[in-house]
Parts: C-alpha cells; sequence; structure tokens
C-alpha cells in the first residue's frame, strides 16, 4: 500500500479516460432540437412556487421557500472531457456550479452522479476523479454531502447542485431588453481544443489554457453581476456551456421575446469575441466536436453571418463549450459598472461581444465581421 492513497501513481494503471467515451464533455449532450422535442412531452408546471421552471430553459430551477428565500437547483452531467480524472472531476463540479451562478444565486450543497467502469478504470481513478470534485466544491464554499453512483461502461460524472437565492434577487434568461449590451466572461474554443487533443493534433500543453478556463469557477463574476450597484442593470444572464454562444444566446432571445411580447434578436461582433489561444487554428483544421456540427445546423436558420466568416468560424460560434463562461445582457447605463465590478474582482475576459435588438423574428442572430 502506498503511503499517500490520494497521491496519483506516476503510471497509471487505468487507460485514458477520453478513449472510453464516445463524445467529449458538454459536447455530449443532446441537441437542442431533440431536447425540445422530447420535453414537450412534460405538462406545463402549475406550481405558484416554481419562480422558474422549464418554460425558458434556464440554467437552473428556482423554488420559493419563503418571501424571503428561494431554493436553486441543478444537475449536470457528462463523459470525460480530459484524461486526468482529478482534471475531470474539477471540470465537472465548476461545470455544475456555473448554473448556480448564473442565476446569481450561492451554492449550498452538493450530490455526486457517477457511472464507472469500475472493472477497466478501477477505484483509484474513481477517487481522484471525487477528490478533483471536492477540491473545486471548496474553492466554492460547499461540500459534497452525498451521491449516487452506478457500474457502466462509459465514464459520467457531474454533480446535483442546490443553491439559495433571494426571490427578488434571482437573475434569470428571459428579461434581455432592446438597447442591453452583451459581455462574455471567458473565451470560447474549450469543444475544439479538447477534439484536438483526442485526437492528438496537440499536446497537453497546448491543452492547458482551455484546462485552466474550465477549472475557473464563475464565482467572481456572478459576485460582480449582483453588487448592490450593478444587479439592478442585468437584465439577463445565461451560462455558455454545450449549445455555444449561439445556442444560448438563442434561448435568452426566445424566452426573453415571448415574456416581453416583441420580437427580440441580438447582434454579435465577430472580432470582439475572445478565443482561447489555438482555437481558431483548431477549427481552421476541421478539429470541432460533433456537438459543435449540431449546435450549428439547429441556430443556422435564425442566424444571418457576414460573408467574410467561413465554417470554422461558424463552428466556433456554436462550439460546444464546457464550463464556459456567464454571457451577460447589461442596460448601457449599467455597463461601466459592471465591467468595474468584474475588474476589481479579477475575472480576467470581460468582452464586450454585442447587444440586443428588435428583430422581426424571435431569436434572429446577426454577426458581424468587423476589424
Amino acid at each position: 500500500m502506498r503511503d499517500d492513497p490520494t497521491r496519483p501513481l506516476e503510471k497509471p494503471t487505468w487507460p485514458p479516460l477520453t478513449s472510453l467515451a464516445a463524445t467529449a464533455g458538454c459536447a455530449a449532450k443532446i441537441a437542442q432540437a431533440d431536447l425540445r422535442a422530447a420535453l414537450a412531452h412534460l405538462p406545463p408546471v402549475t406550481d405558484a412556487r416554481v419562480l422558474v421552471g422549464l418554460d425558458t430553459g434556464d440554467d437552473a430551477a428556482v423554488i420559493a421557500l419563503t418571501p424571503d428565500l428561494a431554493l436553486v437547483q441543478t444537475v449536470d452531467v457528462f463523459t470525460p472531457i480530459v484524461d486526468d480524472p482529478l482534471t475531470y472531476g474539477r471540470i465537472a463540479a465548476a461545470n455544475a456550479l456555473s448554473d448556480v451562478y448564473a442565476m446569481g444565486a450561492t451554492p449550498l450543497s452538493a450530490l455526486s452522479l457517477v457511472a464507472w467502469p469500475l472493472e477497466v478504470a478501477g477505484p483509484e481513478a474513481l477517487g481522484l476523479l471525487l477528490r478533483g470534485a471536492s477540491e473545486i466544491c471548496t474553492e466554492a464554499g460547499i461540500a459534497i454531502t452525498g451521491g449516487h453512483s452506478i457500474v457502466d461502461k462509459e465514464p459520467k460524472f457531474g454533480l446535483f447542485v442546490t443553491g439559495t437565492v433571494h426571490p427578488a434577487r434571482v437573475v434569470r434568461n428571459d428579461g434581455a431588453q432592446a438597447g442591453d449590451v452583451l459581455v462574455l466572461t471567458k473565451a470560447l474554443g474549450t469543444g475544439v481544443l479538447t477534439t484536438a487533443r483526442k485526437r492528438g493534433a496537440i499536446d497537453d500543453a497546448a491543452l492547458q489554457p482551455a484546462v485552466d478556463s474550465m477549472c475557473q469557477l464563475n464565482a467572481a463574476a456572478a459576485a460582480a453581476m449582483t453588487e448592490e450597484a450593478v444587479l439592478p442593470t442585468i437584465h439577463a444572464c445565461t451560462d455558455v456551456t454545450g449549445f455555444g454562444l449561439l445556442g444560448h444566446l438563442g434561448n435568452v432571445l426566445r424566452a426573453s421575446s415571448a415574456r416581453a411580447g416583441t420580437a427580440l434578436g441580438a447582434r454579435i461582433d465577430y472580432a470582439a469575441l475572445p478565443f482561447l489561444a489555438g482555437a481558431e487554428a483548431a477549427a481552421e483544421a476541421g478539429l470541432c466536436p460533433g456537438g459543435s456540427r449540431r449546435n450549428l445546423t439547429y441556430a443556422t436558420p435564425l442566424c444571418a453571418f457576414d460573408d467574410a466568416l467561413g465554417e470554422p468560424q461558424r463552428l466556433l460560434l456554436a462550439d460546444a463549450q464546457t464550463s464556459g463562461g456567464l454571457l451577460i445582457a447589461v442596460a448601457p447605463a449599467g455597463l461601466p459598472a459592471l465591467l468595474a465590478a468584474l475588474t476589481r474582482r479579477g475575472v480576467p475576459i470581460r468582452a464586450v461581444v454585442g447587444a440586443i435588438c428588435e428583430a422581426e423574428i424571435a431569436g434572429a442572430i446577426r454577426v458581424d465581421a468587423k476589424v
């Protein structure tokens, strides 16, 4: 027996985790069209305690407990996006916690959900996975208090996260207004870079910026967004994950249009988008996950792309992100205070990428290629 059972073996006895999965990370999500068709079978939510439910496709559910307290609930599970189990656990935890932060809430506790090929990957790799998730939860100020596990041929892991928020301080995805400015708090490109690594096109060093980004909590960005001087100017927020920038922005536009009773669209400035180092080259090389291609197919009918943007650039807009940043719709008057709060709290990416506008069709997105 080793002196320190929590220390990884110098030569792991398990195969690369990504080799055990057909898809990686949030690219494993069911396509938006298929998901909407499936969810249509659920009856409408009539419980008055449900402040945020299925109808807007928001990041988490919000349930009122008292006039001053609401419960925020979310669950996120995906297949390995990296080969190292400790890092896999860290990324999965940060990704699950992101939904709570996107609602302007504070995490309270987490339960783990794991499916594991025990005979192939063994208990030690599973232990490292759980340790990585626990490290991120500790950073978020919560604990993993239980969970459920099953044996499966393909590894899958995630967290069910509970948070709390004052009902009047919930940040929803359906409040965007014409004129709002769009701010993105993480660089794009995790999907193409992890696919490039899985296919052997880049090495671990080239993937590291994506790993660092995926392990970064959205806690600081959420804290900036909910500062007393900033929150009244925040009209909507979502996190950018498996449906890509276009998919998650489209959700915001459709939900906000329905709430406002008028068609809302968006303009995106491609040149203002932040990309991880190597992401554009990976897209040019065709190293895109299948989930990104499905995202683009779904989004294209409502998108008007500048002719200068070819398929690689369009795929990056739809790239299936794992543990991506927050996409915040803020009133123009509140933009300076939001950017100042993000800077003060050490959020490295705070890109102004576009704006909400009136549109002929709800959800329409125009992407300009300015230089």
